[in-house]
């Protein structure tokens, strides 16, 4: 029974000893917590503040601010474990193979992730653009991390990679408040080239939407093998330049007819080979 007690003491001892040679370690740890979380809260604050300062989108500012959050914590966490005696070493070669495990694991994902805040910062688009990227032309809808929505023509929603967004051309038909449209249309070689010339211009004097300045022009810009190709030129505000295309195609066929100009179209033959 003594035995027993006195192995009790001498752990009890032994306890008491490595508490107390622990103890130094692990006020040091709790202070460094405190302080680190308050460091975070302060730095978060001051990120949040500049975010509020700058435009940019609020899904880049959320993602941003939870990934300083997030990134602020594990440094505290890292310095509170080293400070309890693991060893750092060890430690960040088992954060470094769970991180290589984990990126080759989502090397798509992180592609993707990586283009969606290069969007979301230097803003190539914004929500309500209309652009033309990867062989899709609609409008944007929605700009997450991961993918850009677009909604088509044919009130489609087209889901676009933003890896693959990110590394090609996008064309955006938004970023100026004006568009110059080119309208080729062929006349026969037989018609008054001068006449089309004025009527066309005529056209777009009298649409009220079709911008007078830079002024609508019209060239010959080819001799075809069966035409006189004429371009027009002319510019309209972004919300007005679909309405202006499709008007002026209108009235080009209408006062061509009206004034005997021809616009060539291809025709077949069909020869009976029995008589």
């Amino acid at each position: 029974m003594m035995d027993k007690l006195m192995d009790y003491e001498e752990h009890a001892q032994k306890f008491i000893d490595k508490f107390w040679e622990v103890l130094p370690n692990l006020i040091v740890a709790i202070i460094i917590l405190i302080v680190g979380l308050w460091v975070s809260k302060f730095v978060n604050r001051i990120v949040r503040k500049f975010f509020e300062a700058k435009d940019y989108d609020p899904t880049l500012e959320t993602f941003l601010q939870s990934f300083i959050k997030a990134a602020l914590k594990v440094i505290v966490f890292v310095l509170v474990i080293t400070q309890l005696g693991v060893q750092s070493s060890s430690l960040v070669a088992i954060i470094g193979a769970a991180g290589l495990a984990v990126g080759l694991a989502l090397q798509g994902s992180l592609a993707n992730f990586a283009g969606g805040v290069l969007i979301l910062l230097f803003k190539p688009f914004k929500v309500g653009d209309f652009i033309s990227a990867q062989g899709v032309d609609g409008t944007v809808k929605e700009i997450s991390i991961f993918t850009t929505k677009l909604n088509t023509f044919g009130n489609q929603i087209a889901i676009i990679p933003n890896g693959q967004l990110s590394n090609n051309n996008i064309v955006n038909y938004n970023v100026e408040s004006t568009r110059r449209d080119k309208i080729t249309v062929g006349i026969g070689y037989t018609s008054n080239i001068k006449l089309a010339k004025e009527i066309l211009l005529l056209i777009c004097s009298e649409k009220e939407i079709i911008l007078k300045e830079p002024m609508p022009e019209v060239y010959v810009d080819e001799l075809a093998d069966s035409s006189v190709n004429l371009s027009l030129r002319f510019w309209a505000n972004n919300a007005d330049f679909w309405a202006a295309h499709f008007y002026v195609l209108e009235e080009i066929k209408h006062r061509f007819d009206d004034n005997d100009i021809e616009i060539p179209f291809p025709q077949r033959v069909v020869q009976n080979a029995l008589k």
